[in-house]
Parts: C-alpha cells; structure tokens; sequence
C-alpha cells in the first residue's frame, strides 16, 4: 500500500530499533512492520494486514489489545494530575491504590511495592535493595549474585550481567564481576541423556553447592531466577527444582529474587509464579502483566524480612538513597489498577490456565512425534517447540540455518500469526494474551503445522 508520507523513510534513518540488526536494517534487508491498531489478540499494521498476535507483544498485553478500561483510565488521569514524584512521601490516589492491590495478590509474606518503569530497572532496585541489605547487617563482602545461564533479567549494565544469554554480554563487557551463573534447569539440554527428571535436579543442585562452596556463602548474597525460563527458551522447571533450590539457599542465607516479570499477574494460570512453585523469594520483580503493557511501569515487592532491615538502615543513614524520577508515575498506576480490576473481572487468570493448557496439549499432540521435533513443552499461557536435526541422539541443526526463524517467518506469511524465535537455539514460543479462545488455539496450532511441513517437509 502506498502512503502520502515518508515513515518508512524516516523510521530508517533515525529509529533506533532494539534487538535488531542495525546494518541488515539500515540496508532495507530487515522487514519494516509498523502497527497501527489492536483489538483482542491481534494486531494490524498500517497497510491493513491484520495479525494474531501469538507472543503478546513481549508476554506482555496480557488482557489483550483494545482495553477501552485502560485506556479511559489512563486518560482520566492524564486530565486529573499527569504527573507528581514520589520522593519524600508524595504518593497519589492510583499509585497507593495499585501497591494495595499488588500486595493483596502478592505471597503474604511480602511488604511493600517500589515502583519503576521496566524489568530491567526493577532488577537493577532489587540489586541495589540486597547490597544495602548487606551492609546494614554489617555484611560488606556478601555481594555477589548468582544467576543461571538462559536466564533473562534485563539488558542493562547489571541487569545485562544477571541475563544468561550471549547477546547481551558480547562485545559490552559483561557480564560484570559480581555475577556468577549456574546451570539452567533445561532438561531437554542436559548435558547426561542418561539423567532422569529427579537425577538432573540433583546435578542442577551439586552444581550450585559446589559454586557457593567455591566462591564462599559470606560472599553471596542471593540467587535470581525466573520461575520459568523466559526468553531462554520457555523452559519450565523439573519437577522438585524449586524447593530443592530453596532449601541450599535457605542453608546460607542466601536471598532469593523471584524474576515475574514474565509469570507475574496469571501467565501460569496462578496470579504470581511463585505460589504456582512454592517458593519464598526475598524480592518479587514484576512489570509486563502489572499494566498489560497499556503504560511503563514495573515494581519490585519487598518481604517483610528485607523491609525491616531497610527500616533500620534509614534509621542509621538518613533517607534511602534511591529514585526515579518516573517512579509511580500515575499514569502508568491508573492503567495498573484498571489492568487488575479488568483480570479479576474478565476471569482471565482462570483463562489463562485452561486456554493455555488446551494451547499445550494440542501443540504437543501435533508434534510429539515429529522427528525433528526435540521437545514440546510449557506451562499456563506459555509453550515452546524447539526443533531439532535428529531427535533420537538429539543433534542440533546448525545455528547458521536458522530454522527457528525460518518457522516463524513462514507462520507469519503463510498464516498472519506472530509467534517468536527464541535465542539459542532452534525455538518458537507462543506467550498470547489471556483473553485468547479455544478456536483461536486451533489456528495457531494448524497454522504451525503448515509452517513446520513447509520448512523442514
């Protein structure tokens, strides 16, 4: 379609797209893909092509496009107070109602709710939160932060450090030296096919005793992981992973920082992941599923533990010293609060357990068998294919092929679904919104099908 404009030609030559190849952009060799409207889980673009949106944008439009709520909600506010800071007790109406309400979902022994603007910066308060934890208890060498490898906890200098993927270290200088990563709990990966489901828990579990015994617990100060792997590749854990991984950090005094930005607000059919695997963290991160992405804003929840001892340290130091300038920004809080009143109200926590395990069940009936086809798996409104060259000795194809996107380009032309190629292998995941329907299951999972036979036959 022709346009009287030159968006396209200015998106070129001044947009600074995230993730992107910036060069094969520049050169017109990277599709341009310019959305101009939603409603439920699709999408569509300004030349009219209308998209099922498989992904939620990045797991996040939760309720699904076209919330009009939301939307009055943001604007009202807009009209009543676009802006105030919250430092040295200013708060306002939405912003103390949402941190209510997330407290209200949150694990009962959770405190407070500090908010921001995204993951990442959520992530870089929570790390910032347990040094200052450390020093206040007179603990200045308990610094470092053990993450996992896949993991995915933001894409900045900290943050960078703490995510487990190679595109976010090469080239910047990360990950930093306060940062250790572990084994990620990918089954399908393990480096022992022989290894049962129990046996693999009990290497991911030797393989973090013997790196704490290594580094020292007096010089760790807590473990970060997402309840399931994200962007890694839509990994839920073993089964006995999680309490088995509490009880070594239970042991030395080790915090946990439960990542929900992605499970956080009913992704797994259970408001926060943590409850859905039984853990206790120390530290909650959320974002994504707190405004279904409808406005910035993000949050890191606080136990009652941690909170005492920074109750303490203001007592000792003065006022903290921590802000944002956007930290409870209303707007962002408006769409909060009308997010989780609309999730409660549409039943979409419910839906996303019941939708997502119909969305799983099919996907793995449709290719369980598949001898390219290494593993099916997810949990809630999340599921993930990861492709393989020989599925009985589990050979990988060439990363140069890129069958992982090679699938997922061919879904979207072929069919107007948007699923994603993860990193690191050859993975298409599928993270839709709540409101997404049995009918529309069936598509997304014909659709792969025709998009698998017509890349590997």
């Amino acid at each position: 379609m022709l346009h009287n404009d030159k968006l396209e030609e200015w998106d070129r030559d001044n947009f600074f797209h995230a993730s992107t190849h910036l060069a094969e952009f520049a050169r017109g060799n990277v599709p341009q893909r310019i959305i101009k409207g939603g409603t439920g889980c699709h999408i569509e673009d300004r030349d009219g092509n209308r998209m099922l949106d498989a992904f939620a944008g990045l797991y996040c439009v939760n309720a699904g496009y076209g919330r009009t709520e939301i939307v009055e909600a943001i604007a009202d506010q807009a009209r009543e107070l676009a802006y105030y800071h919250s430092y040295v007790g200013h708060g306002t109406e939405a912003s103390i109602t949402l941190a209510k309400m997330v407290l209200d979902r949150a694990p009962d022994h959770m405190s407070k709710v500090y908010f921001g603007l995204s993951g990442s910066d959520a992530n870089e308060t929570n790390i910032k939160l347990i040094w200052y934890y450390n020093n206040i208890l007179g603990r200045p060498e308990k610094k470092k932060i053990i993450s996992r490898w896949r993991g995915y906890h933001g894409s900045g200098l900290m943050t960078g450090s703490l995510t487990g993927l190679e595109l976010f270290h090469k080239k910047f200088d990360l990950p930093l030296a306060q940062v250790l990563h572990t084994q990620a709990p990918d089954y399908f990966r393990r480096a022992d096919l022989g290894q049962s489901e129990s046996d693999f828990v009990a290497h991911c579990v030797a393989e973090l005793e013997a790196m704490i015994d290594r580094e020292g617990a007096n010089t760790i100060a807590a473990f970060i992981g997402e309840p399931v792997l994200g962007t890694g590749g839509i990994v839920p854990p073993p089964a006995g992973y999680w309490p088995a991984i509490q009880a070594v950090l239970d042991r030395h005094d080790i915090l946990l920082v439960a990542d929900e930005v992605v499970t956080g607000f009913g992704r797994l059919g259970s408001m926060f992941g943590s409850d859905f695997y039984g853990m206790k963290p120390d530290l909650i991160t959320i974002a994504k599923g707190l405004t279904s992405a409808y406005a910035p804003l993000s949050g890191s929840i606080v136990s009652k533990k941690m909170w005492r001892v920074l109750e303490k340290g203001t007592d000792e130091n003065g006022p903290i010293g921590h802000g944002w300038t956007y930290s409870a920004h209303p707007i962002g809080a408006a769409a909060g609060v009308a997010n989780l009143a609309l999730i409660d109200k549409l039943q979409l926590v419910e839906n996303a357990g019941t939708v997502g395990a119909l969305l799983n069940a099919k996907m793995r009936d449709a290719f369980n068998d598949h001898p390219q086809v290494g593993d099916v798996r997810g949990e809630g409104m999340l599921c993930a294919v990861e492709f393989v060259k020989d599925k009985t000795d589990r050979i990988f194809h060439d990363p140069a092929d890129k069958i992982g996107p090679q699938i997922a380009a061919k879904l979207l032309e072929q069919d107007s679904i948007i699923a994603r190629a993860m990193p690191q292998g050859d993975i298409l995941g599928f993270a839709p919104p709540f409101c997404l329907s049995s009918e529309e299951v069936d598509q997304i999972v014909t659709a792969t099908m025709r998009a698998v036979k017509s890349v590997l036959g």
